[in-house]
């Protein structure tokens, strides 16, 4: 059994509260797979509820394994995604590790591609994190995270510029000042717009753009010493904001992995 979180009318408020008295939420634990088996549920948290979703079972992931330390979550923004999606729904799930460089037959069955992340839902193993978190958004409404379209693109060229600036290896080619350009823009949409892309509640656009701005912040400033500018203060607060929500906390990969994982990118 999951909890929804929603905003309850007076009513419905009042008719939540007589039947959750005394409920006690399950306590979730860590779990992990690869050759192990973990199961891994969004923890508790204190929250208003008026509608309860029921699973049978907790949604099955599978997720990037760790590169650098056992039985932790790899360094993939899109599989993050996903795991907000399901945290911030209040939804349980079992993240099944897999290790990308060597893969077991049962997960190429499912994914002949060999590409996290893959969500089971109605006995159909989904691919691909934008097909996945419209599907849980459907299946799962509340609490509402859909973007409006006209939003729904915000910062989303961000990551592509990071991308290019870090593998970069001629600083006059113009990648950090096309990457600064387009966190200028984002910065004045921050400024005009509120804390999130949505105004002042997180949503789905904000649980895609995170976990890069993440990768962002880390690979950069490893790989070439470089941080988002202090004048940037909108871009830099929002970080803070995305970064330390507990949802994001209980999802995010190691700094270590994180580093690992680019660092064949940056070499190469």
């Amino acid at each position: 059994m999951s909890t929804v979180k929603i905003t309850p009318s007076a009513a419905s408020f009042a008719t939540s509260i007589k039947h959750l008295a005394g409920i006690q939420l399950p306590r979730l634990q860590n779990t992990i797979f690869t050759s192990n088996s973990t199961k891994f549920r969004a923890p508790r948290r204190a929250f208003t509820v008026s509608m309860a979703v029921s699973l049978d079972t907790p949604l099955e992931v599978c997720v990037k394994q760790s590169i650098t330390t056992p039985n932790k979550l790899g360094d993939c923004p899109f599989t993050q995604r996903v795991l907000l999606t399901l945290e911030e729904k209040h939804l349980p799930y079992d993240m099944k590790f897999i290790d990308l460089s060597n893969k077991p037959d049962w997960f190429l069955k499912i994914s002949p591609e060999g590409k996290v992340p893959l969500v089971k839902l109605d006995e159909k193993w989904v691919p691909d994190s934008d097909v996945i978190t419209q599907a849980l958004e459907e299946k799962f409404p509340e609490p509402p995270l859909t973007t409006p379209p006209e939003k729904a693109s915000v910062g989303s060229k961000i990551f592509p510029k990071f991308v290019a600036f870090l593998k970069s290896k001629d600083h006059s080619d113009g990648t950090e000042q096309a990457l600064l350009d387009e966190l200028t823009v984002f910065n004045d949409y921050l400024k005009e717009n509120g804390s999130f892309i949505n105004g002042n509640e997180v949503s789905a656009a904000d649980l895609s753009l995170g976990p890069k701005l993440y990768h962002l912040e880390i690979a950069l400033g490893h790989f070439k010493n470089w941080s988002i500018p202090d004048s940037l203060s909108y871009v830099k607060s929002y970080m803070k904001s995305i970064f330390s929500r507990e949802s994001f906390i209980n999802t995010r990969a190691l700094k270590e992995d994180v580093i690992e994982g680019w660092r064949p990118k940056v070499m190469g």
